[in-house]
């Protein structure tokens, strides 16, 4: 390979010394190869080889072969008969939320509906903080400088000026204002510095509210800046130590999708697992968001990098890897960018055709995002397509840390706060807006595993079952495969179960 690494070093790295690969392999025994992919079938080849493990021409042609040929084989899991879970002596206690799809045309009037309740319902919320009378954009030129002044906008532009300052510009329902953060005159200046970073992270279409004062031209001098946030809140507990697992980002259908760590999660439900028993007995809800299969024509070339090649099929595998699950557990499933709906959000409930003959009482099919209230905990689940234009847009969120993405989310009260990165359906009511503080928000999309705390509020994002792709080997992401987030609702305490030493 000219300019890079050969497909042997790349493939020596994968193999992180684990597997010794012989000197008689060549990059041409390799060509036109999914690297990642043929590193993940070798240690799962070598996987149960006690002697010395070295990857020669033979072994290879084996392993292609199996590539070739590859396809998932679910397994039928049985329960432990000695496994006698907590969680199967209670009866379910959940509602879902049911907020209806409305269709639009949309049009240029159906998007400034949408744009308007966004507005509303967001300053509404503002007009909770403290942040004194609200005057309109209108009436700023008509106080004397230096006034002190609170105003709400949405964030239309902004720009840093040639002083180093941010300038911002809100709108309401009256026109436009200018907004000035001041850029610190010294490292000293804390006050200036907090406010300053906080300007650095507004986005365009987000409302917030500023306090500062008047100048001329008419414009506002910014000395605080208020998101419409969630408040403070104590967490809940509930009576019954049960437990929430949360997961996402199957992919099945996929070459990689992780098929024995998956099946191992499934016997670890069913208490077959001596790792973490005792926890496995206190699930009493699976929460799935999205992308249950890896679909068709998701990304150009995607036929190449798939093991199941009709999506009937993909969803009907990934069914029956759910019914080996224990019918006593409640299953809430919701679709993502690789599913077959559509992609703009709100995403609908998985269509009947690709469900097909599956039917089973425990599991419930609701659209991304949705409330479910669970034991009295409101989680907010959301696939998380949104991450990527929060990710790319704000500073200090990245790949690698979801869950401060998600909580700059949280601070917005809006699941995809910035228009034009993700379609959104415009509707006269805009379902995306946090109207309810969770007590638990839950997102995947990223393939990264992640937790936090944030006001009160439990953030997961679960991860994934898929191994890491060349798109992700490309921008240097490295996902965190095999790993189960399990909420006890008791105690409140989260533990990733890890299923890939298990």
């Amino acid at each position: 390979m000219k300019g890079g690494k050969t497909l042997i070093s790349r493939l020596y790295e994968r193999l992180d010394g684990k597997v010794i690969i012989a000197a008689e392999l060549e990059d041409s025994d390799m060509e036109g190869m999914n690297v990642d992919e043929l590193s993940a079938m070798a240690l799962s080849f070598f996987r149960e080889y006690d002697g010395l493990r070295v990857l020669d021409k033979k072994t290879l042609g084996e392993i292609i072969k199996g590539l070739e040929s590859k396809e998932p084989l679910v397994v039928e899991v049985l329960q432990q008969p000695s496994f006698k879970p907590v969680a199967k002596e209670f009866e379910p206690k959940f509602r879902m939320r049911n907020t209806p799809l409305e269709k639009t045309g949309a049009t240029v009037n159906d998007f400034a509906s949408y744009f308007r309740d966004r507005y509303k319902r967001l300053r509404d919320m503002l007009s909770t903080s403290n942040i004194g009378m609200v005057i309109s954009s209108d009436k700023i030129g008509q106080y004397a400088n230096g006034r002190e002044v609170s105003i709400v906008g949405m964030v239309y532009d902004k720009i840093v000026t040639k002083k180093g300052n941010i300038m911002v510009t809100l709108e309401d329902e009256y026109g436009s204002s200018k907004v000035i953060f001041i850029r610190p005159s010294s490292p000293d200046r804390r006050d200036q510095s907090s406010l300053f970073d906080s300007a650095m992270k507004l986005v365009h279409d987000e409302v917030i509210a500023v306090k500062g004062k008047t100048g001329a031209p008419p414009f506002v001098i910014a000395n605080k800046l208020i998101w419409p946030d969630v408040p403070v809140h104590a967490r809940k507990q509930t009576r019954e130590d049960l437990a929430i697992a949360f997961t996402s980002d199957v992919h099945v259908g996929s070459k990689l999708f992780l098929e024995d760590k998956f099946i191992k999660f499934i016997e670890w439900l069913n208490g077959n697992v001596e790792t973490g028993r005792d926890l496995a007995g206190k699930v009493k809800y699976l929460v799935i968001g999205g992308d249950l299969a890896d679909g068709i024509g998701v990304y150009p070339g995607q036929d190449r990098d798939l093991a199941i090649l009709d999506i009937y099929k993909q969803y009907s595998t990934f069914f029956k890897y759910i019914e080996d699950i224990p019918d006593y557990i409640q299953i809430f499933i919701i679709p993502g960018n690789h599913d077959a709906v559509q992609l703009a959000e709100p995403q609908p409930v998985l269509p009947e055709e690709m469900i097909g003959d599956f039917k089973r009482d425990n599991v419930h099919f609701i659209p991304s995002p949705s409330y479910v209230e669970i034991e009295g905990l409101t989680s907010l689940i959301y696939h998380g397509n949104s991450l990527d234009s929060v990710i790319h847009s704000i500073p200090g969120c990245s790949y690698s840390r979801p869950e401060i993405a998600m909580v700059e989310i949280l601070k917005r009260r809006h699941i995809s706060p910035i228009y034009g990165d993700t379609p959104i359906v415009p509707s006269k009511k805009d379902t995306l807006v946090m109207d309810i503080a969770p007590d638990i928000l839950h997102m995947g999309h990223v393939h990264k595993n992640g937790l936090a705390e944030y006001h009160g509020t439990q953030v997961i994002n679960s991860g994934t079952w898929q191994a890491r792709t060349d798109y992700q080997i490309k921008l240097g992401h490295i996902p965190t495969p095999g790993l189960l987030p399990v909420y006890e609702t008791r105690s409140g305490r989260v533990t990733n179960v890890d299923f890939n030493g298990l």
